[in-house]
């Protein structure tokens, strides 16, 4: 049986890490991004290097409602039952809530917390009806733990956190699963110009590695929490 996987914000870093490794083990993959050259340069790679995947993908910016309901519409054309939803899409502005400018936090709940919000309303009434799914939502140590210059950022991580705890208690009895997976500093775009090392960070294969294995569990089971962190600690 064809099985596919959705994950917004695909084509790098840990969005990229986890279609690598689905796709590896026989998904195919729907994606979406800002960037229509980083998306078409994913499904040439991705259809090379894994034979059976097929890369369904649109270009969309999911901090904007038009594009939302752009990028549901398209999944929903697709007419395919997607099996995993990876709610991935986010943005990092640091900065303290006392200086930062008063569009940072709509901008960032938009991308950070709306845009997995809107997406999983979208999706979930079939996997209902199906009684069949797993959602796996980005979130942070950043969910959990205020960080110096975290603002923001922060707050809709928080947010995004209390969303797949609602999530969780909603779902299970139609035998969807949930989880919220917590990373901490990741070598990703985000810590582009950091002056550290790389073995100082986590790589973005170990949180698909891990979000693989919590997918493959049986259905009496349920991984609630992926709490991951570098080895020598959080990076402040």
């Amino acid at each position: 049986m064809q099985k596919y996987i959705l994950v917004t914000g695909g084509t790098k870093g840990i969005g990229r890490a986890i279609i690598e490794k689905f796709a590896a083990e026989g998904f195919h993959i729907i994606t979406c991004a800002r960037g229509e050259q980083d998306l078409e340069d994913l499904k040439i790679a991705i259809e090379r290097d894994h034979t059976f995947s097929k890369v369904h993908y649109l270009p969309a910016d999911l901090g904007k409602a038009a594009d939302r309901g752009k990028f549901l519409k398209y999944v929903q054309k697709l007419n395919v039952k997607v099996e995993v939803l990876v709610n991935n899409t986010g943005i990092f502005i640091p900065g303290k809530i006392y200086e930062e400018a008063p569009d940072v936090l709509p901008a960032m709940m938009e991308t950070n917390l709306y845009s997995a919000y809107y997406i999983t309303k979208g999706l979930v009434p079939d996997m209902i009806r199906r009684k069949s799914g797993h959602i796996f939502n980005i979130c942070s140590t950043a969910s959990i733990m205020a960080y110096p210059n975290g603002g923001s950022y922060s707050i809709t991580k928080f947010a995004m956190y209390g969303m797949t705890k609602c999530l969780r208690e909603e779902l299970k009895e139609f035998g969807i699963k949930v989880t919220a997976v917590l990373p901490g500093a990741t070598l990703t775009a985000s810590w582009e110009g950091v002056d550290l090392p790389p073995e100082r960070f986590m790589r973005s294969e170990d949180i698909g590695d891990l979000i693989y294995s919590a997918y493959c569990l049986s259905k009496n089971s349920v991984v609630e929490e992926l709490l991951i962190r570098p080895q020598l600690g959080d990076i402040n």
